[in-house]
């Protein structure tokens, strides 16, 4: 079931779902992506759901495969 946009409201605003001011962690919330705290700065991961435990994983392996093999003299910002 999708939560009502007054469920998201009230997740989003409530401090015991963000966890060191910044992560977000709510298992009620089926969503894997949500607003940052401050909307304006982007997206964040909610890492008490699996899709988005998925999507922060699927993210990091694939700056990790840059890293290690995008060449070096191309990309200076990697060396």
């Amino acid at each position: 079931m999708e939560p009502t946009k007054e469920q998201i409201e009230k997740w989003h605003n409530d401090p015991k779902n963000w966890k060191w001011g910044g992560i977000y962690y709510n298992p009620e919330d089926p969503r894997g992506w949500v607003s940052k705290r401050i909307e304006w700065m982007g997206w964040t991961v909610n890492f008490a759901n699996k899709k988005g435990i998925g999507i922060f994983t699927a993210l990091t392996i694939i700056i990790i495969l840059m890293m290690v093999f995008l060449p070096k003299n191309k990309y200076p910002l990697f060396n």
